[in-house]
């Protein structure tokens, strides 16, 4: 195998992951030495069987950031800091602990009420489509995809448009690991921890109330970060989930008779996503516990390893074979995680609802929806973590508003 380190970040991230991750395959096997920016090593575990079982012993390949033996080398500067920072989270912590975060969440995201959440999201919907319906083109990214998942949670946090809007910036920002990374982060703990400050002295019926009054008693230093991995966790990769799907539908012969029926379609193209294009590529990450053997690689205490999902549900190894829209509704992918760390139940629901309701509500207000430009034209976003297009203009016949409904 080459143990020559793979740089993680280039265009063919963008241009060609797949073949890419094939590549990568071949010469270095199922775990893949490579170097984050400023020369920060780490190990890609692309293999799907090897994230498996990454993901799934959390004593070999613990969750805490704590653990990593390259914190020496790490500059407070580092662009990437975002996400291996060592806050009290339920990303961060294990055991016991973890259970404890992780049960809050997920009762508290448990008691979304699914109709009405479907309702919100529909009414939220045809707010945006109002907003550009009556011109003849639209970037669905920038007016659609990238702003239903934050208005939503927006909702279930109590807050008001303008302020999830802000929210989403300041997170997109963060995750993109790029130099206002850092800044972005503080702004939302600001904020994040304003929002808590107004709940405790006026509770209401959403997340954050019911995360403050929940049993694991919460003090308001935990509560804070906490609540911004649930907004991560929930805006972007849905966001990117939406809209490549939208791409997907409208690119893809297979769906282009279906696109005014989207009802029959939307959940087909959103599991191909999934296995095709997962809007998290890679996830940091896991620490070893102790040095281990994985892939035929010698991983030792404290080595980072980086979940490479894309990689992953790209293996030939259980890729072959699965074909068709939907993968015939084949749900074994892992661009969910998998474990004690996965994305929880509830939000997958919450994820999977604002998803199809935004591919529902377009096509039945556009039926005739068209791509502007050429399908080869079309360019994803320039990082190898997050895969969503970066752009995603279309043409139709002007129609009129609905109004607030």
């Amino acid at each position: 195998m080459n143990d020559c380190p793979v740089h993680l970040y280039g265009p063919r991230f963008q241009t060609d992951p797949a073949g890419l991750y094939q590549e990568m395959r071949g010469e270095h096997g199922q775990v893949v030495p490579v170097m984050m920016e400023g020369d920060v090593p780490a190990w890609l575990v692309i293999g799907y069987r090897e994230v498996h079982r990454v993901v799934s012993d959390p004593t070999v390949f613990a969750r805490s950031s704590r653990r990593w033996n390259a914190w020496p080398k790490i500059p407070d500067d580092w662009p990437l800091l975002p996400l291996v920072i060592q806050l009290p989270t339920v990303l961060y912590s294990e055991g016991e602990e973890h259970r404890r975060r992780a049960g809050a969440i997920s009762d508290a995201l448990a008691a979304v009420d699914a109709h009405e959440l479907r309702t919100v999201a529909t009414r939220l919907a045809d707010r945006l489509v109002d907003g550009f319906c009556g011109s003849t083109g639209a970037d669905l990214r920038a007016v659609y995809s990238a702003r239903l998942p934050a208005l939503v949670l927006s909702w279930m946090y109590g807050l008001d448009d303008e302020r999830g809007d802000r929210l989403s910036s300041d997170m997109t920002t963060m995750i993109d690991g790029g130099p206002a990374a850092m800044d972005a982060q503080r702004s939302l703990m600001a904020a994040m921890a304003a929002l808590v400050a107004e709940r405790r002295a006026s509770p209401g019926n959403d997340v954050v109330s019911r995360m403050i009054g929940h049993a694991a008693g919460f003090t308001d230093e935990e509560l804070v970060p906490e609540l911004i991995v649930m907004l991560g966790g929930g805006n972007q990769p849905t966001g990117e989930w939406l809209g490549n799907a939208l791409r997907l539908m409208l690119t893809d012969d297979r769906f282009a008779d279906s696109i005014a029926g989207a009802r029959r379609s939307a959940r087909e193209a959103l599991n191909e996503v999934l296995w095709e294009d997962t809007p998290t590529q890679i996830h940091a990450g896991r620490y070893a516990a102790h040095d281990v053997e994985l892939g035929g690689r010698l991983i030792r205490e404290g080595d980072l390893l980086l979940l490479g999902l894309a990689g992953a549900n790209h293996d030939q190894r259980v890729h072959q074979g699965i074909d068709g829209p939907g993968r015939h509704g084949n749900h074994a992918h892992l661009s969910f995680s998998h474990g004690e760390h996965g994305c929880p139940f509830p939000a997958r629901e919450i994820a999977e609802t604002i998803a199809v309701t935004g591919i529902e509500v377009l096509m039945d207000r556009l039926p005739d929806l068209e791509l502007a430009i050429p399908a080869a034209e079309l360019r994803w976003r320039p990082s190898p973590w997050v895969r969503g297009v970066a752009s995603l203009p279309v043409t139709f016949t002007p129609a009129p508003p609905r109004g607030d409904t």
